[in-house]
């Protein structure tokens, strides 16, 4: 007897679930070659908003967990992205028409970023930190503290930088402990849902990374301009109206970080912890004698 395949559904990932979009509407994803390969949620500013709540919701817990273990987290997502190298190495040669050669060189890349940013955790606080002379028996400390909640345009080109610009924009967000909302390639998500899924069965919390698929025309100025998002990472916004996108973002004070040149994925470095992090100085009394 012939056996009907079962084709995967792509949902959206909010709270730590996978709910179809409120709205109902779906758009084809189609390979290299033209060939339909799956149907991906297209979420709408109900999604958005939900994705916040869910963001905002999860951010008191994710700061407040140590740097030693954000740091294990995100190795963990690592570990378990290695595990899963064929299903991904399979998605990119069917959606994005690389080589299993490159495409196995990408999800190289992926691994490391999150190995790289995940050094990084208990570290960079002591980079971007510093002790203060002042005149007088105190200690003046100033220390880097998360944004808050961060929404992210992820880049949008195919060639595997839907995978690579998706981790290299969210990871650093994450180190600090900022919590993620994200807008997936459109026309390449196939890889972010499955790293979703990754997401989901790692020790990453619930509500930490939302992931969303659709439009990034029709959702980055809802998420622009919502008064519960912190700062707003522009990078795979070039082909948008980023400057209205701005413009937007200032009604309610956010942080933004403007588009990189070029379709690749932004280069891992400490600028982009520190881009969503905000100094806190407080002063102590030295020990009287």
């Amino acid at each position: 007897m012939t056996r009907l395949a079962v084709p995967k559904t792509y949902k959206l990932y909010i709270g730590g679930k996978f709910p179809r979009s409120e709205s109902g509407r779906t758009y084809e994803i189609t390979g290299a070659g033209g060939d339909f390969l799956a149907n991906a949620a297209q979420a709408s500013r109900k999604d958005a908003r939900d994705a916040v709540v869910a963001a905002r919701s999860a951010l008191k817990g994710w700061s407040a967990a140590t740097a030693y273990n954000r740091g294990q987290v995100l190795y963990r997502i690592a570990e378990l992205l290695e595990g899963r190298r064929a299903q991904f190495v399979d998605e990119l040669v069917r959606s994005e028409g690389l080589t299993e050669r490159r495409a196995a060189a990408v999800i190289d890349t992926a691994i490391d970023r999150w190995v790289w940013f995940a050094g990084w955790a208990d570290k960079f606080a002591q980079v971007l930190g510093n002790g203060n002379p002042v005149a007088g028996p105190y200690f003046n400390l100033s220390v880097p503290e998360p944004t808050g909640v961060v929404a992210v345009i992820a880049p949008q080109a195919g060639e595997g930088h839907s995978l690579t610009g998706f981790v290299s924009a969210v990871a650093p967000a994450l180190v600090s402990g900022n919590t993620v909302v994200v807008v997936a390639s459109r026309s390449a998500p196939l890889s972010a849902i499955s790293l979703s899924e990754v997401l989901a069965t790692s020790d990453v919390p619930p509500g930490v990374v939302n992931v969303l698929t659709g439009s990034p025309a029709e959702i980055a100025p809802w998420l622009a301009s919502h008064a519960d998002v912190n700062a707003i990472d522009l990078v795979g916004a070039g082909a948008l109206d980023w400057v209205q996108l701005q413009i937007d973002a200032a009604e309610t004070l956010k942080r933004v970080l403007q588009p990189e040149d070029g379709p690749g994925a932004p280069a891992p470095t400490l600028a982009r912890i520190s881009a969503f992090t905000e100094t806190k100085t407080v002063w102590h009394t030295k020990g009287l004698l």
